[in-house]
């Protein structure tokens, strides 16, 4: 038997977590990539070992696919482009979060509800993301079902896919802006 519990965020409650956010990215704003990195990868494995509820491991191994993005060289985002996602996961650096993660069952909600809303932020670089490595593994199995040698090498057509992706990703970031009033933020932009 399951059991659905929804809750909703108000004003005040992003706002609550917006001044987390930018609380936690100035505390690491002395952190190493490597050190933010780690992080995040120590937080994955606490909710791994602890078994946590599935409502909340599933939303933090979201942010798996942001580690992904910014380590995965042929994916080779822009130093700009990595900088937005470690100011994502600045907050799961910060060792002292809202709910202390030693609590069983609740510990990891604010964690989940941070990456919900990161995600949230971060959805047209995940959504270009996830089709790179679509495309990537599709033209892989195609290419070696062809067997054939081709004039195009892997390096040229993982960069002509990644280009284009990455500019649709930005193209849908400006579109996203420019529908609010210049300077503003989204009720939820944590970024």
């Amino acid at each position: 038997m399951s059991l659905r519990i929804t809750f909703e965020l108000g004003p005040s409650d992003l706002e609550h977590f917006q001044t987390i956010m930018r609380e936690a990215r100035s505390a690491a704003k002395n952190l190493s990539t490597e050190e933010i990195i780690a992080s995040a990868n120590a937080l994955l494995d606490e909710v791994r070992l602890v078994k946590a509820p599935d409502f909340i491991s599933e939303r933090l191994m979201k942010l798996e696919i942001m580690l992904q993005m910014i380590q995965d060289k042929e994916w080779n985002l822009p130093p700009k482009e990595i900088n937005r996602i470690l100011n994502a996961l600045a907050y799961f650096s910060e060792p002292e979060d809202l709910i202390p993660d030693h609590i069983p069952g609740l510990g990891f909600l604010d964690d989940a509800i941070m990456v919900e809303l990161v995600v949230r932020e971060l959805r047209h670089e995940i959504e270009a993301y996830q089709d790179f490595c679509t495309f990537r593994n599709t033209e892989e199995a195609r290419r070696r079902k062809m067997g054939k040698a081709d004039h195009v090498s892997r390096e040229e057509w993982i960069k002509q896919r990644r280009v284009a992706l990455q500019q649709r990703m930005r193209r849908r970031r400006r579109r996203d802006r420019s529908g609010r009033r210049k300077g503003s933020r989204s009720p939820f932009s944590l970024l």
